[in-house]
């Protein structure tokens, strides 16, 4: 009996280590997420083959998703506030996969861009419940580097996966890459549900873990303050974005979006139709700045937990990666005053690094919320990103509209790049919760 009681006495002292595996769980999650966002390029040649869809109908498929996804984060967030992410997650999670699981049976224009705005929409709350989840498991000193390695599922997942998702469609047809991977969504929100809970709720998490949570800047007890009841979007949306420090992120924000935007969606015409590549070389050239990006996010992560450690403040330590990575990406304008493939890519490469540097922007927002305002926070900053990948195409677009130069939409490009970092230098200030008004 003494023996028994020592043990669990030596249970409850020691401090586990559960904060890694919700990480894990969240890496996961995200790289599933992408998936279903990029399944329908891979899938599209073909089934524009088989179901007669012109270009144009493609293009409307396409923004579908992006149009719900911007439009349903502030409410979405507001949701993250109300429930807890146990049960959010996977009800969220379940509904995109079925929908995206249906897609592949779909075989009209109308059908498959109704599905899409459904997965769209459905995604809309992953990452304010990200950003929810981060704030309640992980300690401040952990934090870039834990949102680095989430981040970076979306990198790893795509890079990794396509190409098993190219050879599923090659042998089963277009409709086998939705079922797959809708698949794999459904069977992920059970493990989701199953696996995941609140630190206070969590079984085998430690009284010294949560003790290190708590006094180290993490809020586990975030999901016990939650109040469904509450009926004040309208004035919380409006509190929170009359707040310095919120709208200094948000243009840091829509700065780091154009740039990502670009690499998503004018990068390889960008090879082709401005460096002559032919498909096969810009591919590949393509994929080496996705690798910089990747290490970038990586390495901001962990570079910023690091500055903290040693004793700097939260405000250094999260702001020089991403200042730093905001104005580096202005090397982008370099690309355009060379013509030899390898210099352009380097240039691109150093871009991309640099977007993944400055991506670690989720971990201030996780700092400066009001702890009742999470999600609608999260929301509202991610709806910022959202409008940067619909204004910044269409700015680029424009801007190469009839000219054999890309330079006015790299100088766009590196203009307000440079502009967001003077936000983070001017606007930000420092970094601290946002004092609530209630």
């Amino acid at each position: 009996m003494l023996t028994n009681n020592t043990s669990s006495l030596q249970n409850r002292s020691k401090t586990t280590k559960k904060r890694y595996f919700i990480v894990f769980l969240l890496f996961i999650t995200v790289i599933i997420n992408y998936l279903d966002r990029a399944n329908l390029s891979i899938a599209a040649p073909e089934m524009m083959k088989e179901l007669g869809i012109t270009n144009q109908e493609l293009g409307w498929i396409f923004s579908a998703w992006g149009w719900a996804y911007a439009a349903l984060q502030v409410p979405c967030g507001w949701l993250v506030d109300r429930y807890k992410p146990k049960v959010l997650l996977t009800i969220f999670l379940g509904l995109w996969s079925i929908a995206t699981f249906a897609i592949g049976s779909a075989h009209t224009f109308f059908v498959i861009a109704g599905l899409r705005f459904i997965v769209g929409m459905l995604e809309a709350p992953s990452y304010p419940i990200n950003n929810r989840v981060v704030t309640a498991w992980v300690p401040e000193s952990e934090r870039a580097s834990s949102i680095a390695i989430y981040t970076s599922g979306q990198f790893i997942g795509l890079a990794l996966l396509t190409p098993v998702l190219a050879w599923i469609m090659t042998h089963w047809g277009w409709s086998a890459v939705f079922e797959v991977t809708g698949g794999i969504g459904l069977i992920w929100a059970v493990v989701w549900y199953f696996k995941y809970d609140e630190p206070t709720d969590y079984k085998g998490i430690s009284e010294a873990e949560l003790k290190l949570l708590k006094d180290n800047g993490a809020e586990p007890e975030l999901g016990n303050n939650v109040d469904s009841s509450s009926n004040d979007f309208f004035k919380d949306f409006l509190f929170l974005i009359t707040r310095r420090k919120f709208i200094g992120v948000c243009i840091g924000q829509f700065a780091l979006g154009n740039a990502t935007i670009f690499f998503l969606t004018w990068f390889p015409t960008y090879l082709v139709e401005y460096h002559g590549m032919d498909f096969i070389k810009a591919g590949f050239m393509a994929s080496l700045p996705f690798l910089c990006g990747c290490i970038g996010v990586l390495s901001s992560g962990f570079f910023s937990d690091y500055l903290l450690r040693k004793g700097c403040s939260l405000a250094t330590s999260r702001k020089t990666p991403i200042i730093s990575g905001l104005i580096l990406t202005s090397a982008i304008i370099g690309a355009e005053f060379f013509q030899d493939p390898l210099a352009v890519t380097v240039f691109m490469s150093i871009a991309f690094f640099a977007t993944g540097l400055a991506s670690i922007t989720w971990s201030l927002v996780s700092s400066i919320a009001p702890k009742r305002l999470i999600g609608l926070t999260g929301g509202t900053f991610n709806l910022v990103g959202g409008i940067s990948a619909i204004v910044g195409p269409v700015v680029i677009g424009y801007l190469s509209a009839g000219s054999d130069s890309f330079m006015a939409p790299l100088i766009y490009i590196s203009s307000v790049s440079i502009i967001g970092a003077l936000s983070y230098i001017l606007i930000v200030g420092k970094v601290e919760r946002i004092e609530d008004y209630k």
